[in-house]
């Protein structure tokens, strides 16, 4: 399996995460018995030049490391690792050296991106008042992550300062900053929380003020509900173009297609 792949400065390069070290054969499915969970596969760090070749570990410690991004600055690697014990963001230099650990909060954070000045994260964590730790740690010990209520947070690039933005109780994931490092975007069902119903909000860093942006549910017989998924946003640099996914307009269940839109404020 291989996941989170992500351009290098130069644009020669690409990071991302596979588990081809630790056997060839494809890791199966995870068991849904304990309701919906994500698999912590045993991913490593790669980077590796754009024909495939020069392939380079950047990461060589045991269980998950995966979610890799490039700071815009282009001297750091923010990703997610259980090398401590429970599932942390960590920074590193850009051959795997000097890595740093950001987050200390028990519960699973992960899926970070910089700001565009590379001076602050936003990203996605299940820690709340509640949190049932030692449920959760039984989890991660079967290498298991159970993503139902997800918060977004912000914090330094050192993990001071953090600011948890959302408290719904609902799977909030997917954050990315808005150009003016201002605003963040993410995928959320809090409208209805127990549905597979995704869609896009808008939330503004200094006073956590909403926006539902998207408003799209299947309405045809025999819709599945996870159909009605919105997600992964990110926008251009520029701040002109809006790329997300979503299941909209499929031909079967669970497709999923890239959609490009004008963003106008």
């Amino acid at each position: 399996r291989t996941t989170c792949a992500y351009f290098m400065p130069s644009g020669g390069r690409a990071i991302y995460a596979s588990t081809h070290l630790h056997g060839a054969s494809c890791p199966p499915r995870p068991d849904h018995s304990q309701g919906y969970v994500w698999p912590l596969f045993e991913y490593d760090i790669f980077s590796v030049r754009l024909d495939g070749t020069d392939l380079v570990p950047l990461t060589d410690t045991p269980g998950y490391d995966a979610e890799a991004v490039v700071s815009p600055k282009g001297d750091r690697i923010v990703f997610t690792s259980a090398r401590d014990g429970d599932l942390e963001l960590y920074t590193m230099a850009l051959d795997g050296s000097d890595v740093k650990r950001v987050t200390e909060s028990p519960g699973y954070d992960g899926g970070a991106f910089f700001s565009p000045d590379g001076t602050r994260l936003c990203y996605r964590s299940a820690w709340r008042e509640g949190l049932d730790v030692e449920a959760d740690r039984k989890l991660l010990q079967n290498q298991l992550v159970k993503p139902t209520i997800l918060e977004i947070c912000v914090c330094d690039v050192d993990g001071k300062n953090r600011v948890q933005l959302t408290a719904n109780g609902a799977a909030n994931f997917g954050p990315y900053w808005h150009p003016d490092g201002k605003r963040i975007i993410f995928s959320s069902n809090s409208h209805d929380p127990k549905s597979g119903n995704f869609e896009l909000y808008l939330v503004t860093v200094a006073t956590k003020e909403l926006e539902r942006l998207t408003f799209f549910e299947r309405k045809r017989e025999g819709a599945h509900r996870s159909d009605d998924f919105d997600g992964f946003p990110m926008f251009t640099r520029d701040g002109k173009r809006l790329l997300f996914c979503s299941n909209r307009h499929n031909d079967k269940p669970n497709e999923t297609n890239v959609f490009v839109a004008e963003w106008r404020d």
